[in-house]
């Protein structure tokens, strides 16, 4: 398996058994002792604990899947165009739950070191987010 081949396979784990599944008891095979993750909120810390803090807040407000629509790798790093499928089950930015199911597409971008994740970066529109669950009917749209 080439470098890129497993880079590739490690994100693509990493999305359906931790943010998918939250198996944090596999964050180990996934997270490098030295990760750091770039994109989480600035009351959180910039590592592991911050990241499984991160995705059991978002799971208090949001039923969520992350799908990935497209993976591009290279070697070490790896980006992916994802859609979050979510639904709003409790508070988020002051918003009660409305039950509304929602997509918001995404961007991750990852980078791998001695096989497993050690930086992360995202990029995901809350702000329409926010406008959708605020009955402000730009950006992401409602599903039947």
């Amino acid at each position: 398996m080439t470098q890129t081949d497993n880079t590739r396979r490690i994100i693509s784990d990493f999305i359906l058994t931790i943010w998918n599944q939250r198996r944090f008891d596999c964050l180990d095979q996934f997270i490098h002792p030295s990760f750091m993750d770039h994109s989480l909120p600035p009351q959180l810390p910039a590592d592991r604990s911050g990241l499984v803090q991160w995705i059991q807040a978002t799971s208090v407000s949001f039923e969520h899947t992350t799908h990935i629509a497209e993976q591009v790798t290279e070697e070490d790093k790896s980006i992916l165009k994802i859609t979050l499928q979510l639904k709003h089950i409790g508070e988020w930015r002051g918003i009660p739950a409305t039950g509304a199911a929602v997509s918001v597409v995404g961007y991750r971008y990852f980078r791998v070191a001695e096989g497993r994740i050690i930086e992360h970066w995202a990029l995901i529109d809350g702000n329409s987010l926010e406008n959708l669950l605020k009955q402000s009917h730009h950006g992401c749209k409602l599903q039947a």
